[in-house]
């Protein structure tokens, strides 16, 4: 993977994600309680927990497609309720489960990458110039979908889909990068190639800030440097990678006595 794949923008000393006294609330359910979170422009943050606990809810803050119940979200200097979200969203690059379904089946996986340039999903009737075709050429090359970039989308495997999203959100040269739950539906193969490629782009300095939301710490790419972790939409602990994914804070995350073990940057759990 080249430096071209990734933005030209550097790191700067200012928050990307900014959550102060950060509650989510719908009906009598709290989704998210009491969020302090920053995250900085050369971090990359891995946020995981149950099923339930707030994850996907606190990437749609981090995405601007939900305004908190209470407390302020600040992202890449704008406050959410006194900013254009429509205008925040294209400095954003989200891959989801939720965006994929809006893709249609027949859509060219080349014309996916591409219309991400104008925050469309598929191509329609606008125009792209030469730098914009070279930008996802380049990107589907690295992420291993060039070769299919003709192809429909809904005949791609699921790996391959997961690529082609990946690309996609990195196409308007985001200024972070949010992925929920990209190793999801896939088989071990696809697993460790996702891995792989996601740890070439976090060694990246000049790669946008990158927020990835899973389950299990066997995705966890290496290279990723902060944990966030949930439970019932509160916050278990948050930090640098090496303070926060202890077997401790992992057993009160997922309610269970775990067993944590790293082995050249790899992590795997077990009930112990």
């Amino acid at each position: 993977m080249s430096s071209s794949a990734v933005p030209d923008h550097p790191a700067g000393p200012d928050s990307v994600v900014e959550m102060q006294g950060v509650d989510v609330v719908r009906g009598q359910t709290h989704l998210l309680r009491g969020v302090d979170w920053t995250v900085l422009p050369d971090q990359r943050w891995v946020v995981l927990g149950p099923n339930g606990a707030g994850k996907t809810t606190l990437l749609q803050l981090a995405a601007a497609h939900m305004h908190p119940t209470r407390g302020e979200v600040r992202l890449l200097g704008e406050t959410l309720g006194a900013v254009d979200v429509f205008e925040l969203r294209p400095r954003i690059g989200l891959t989801s489960a939720a965006l994929a379904q809006r893709i249609e089946p027949g859509e060219r996986t080349g014309d996916v990458v591409v219309s991400a340039g104008y925050a469309v999903v598929g191509r329609w009737r606008e125009r792209y110039d030469i730098h914009d075709l070279s930008r996802a050429a380049v990107l589907m090359q690295q992420w291993g979908v060039a070769g299919i970039a003709h192809r429909p989308f809904g005949t791609l495997s699921e790996g391959e889909r997961k690529r082609a999203q990946i690309a996609r959100a990195l196409m308007p040269d985001p200024e972070l990068l949010l992925l929920d739950e990209p190793g999801a539906g896939l088989d071990l193969g696809g697993r460790e190639d996702l891995v792989s490629r996601l740890s070439d782009l976090a060694a990246y300095a000049c790669a946008p800030a990158q927020v990835l939301v899973t389950h299990h710490v066997e995705e966890i790419p290496p290279g990723y440097t902060h944990a966030l972790l949930l439970r019932g939409g509160e916050v278990v602990a948050a930090g640098p990678v090496d303070g926060v994914l202890t077997a401790e804070a992992l057993s009160e995350t997922f309610g269970l006595p775990l067993a944590l073990e790293r082995t050249d940057g790899r992590f795997t759990a077990r009930r112990r």
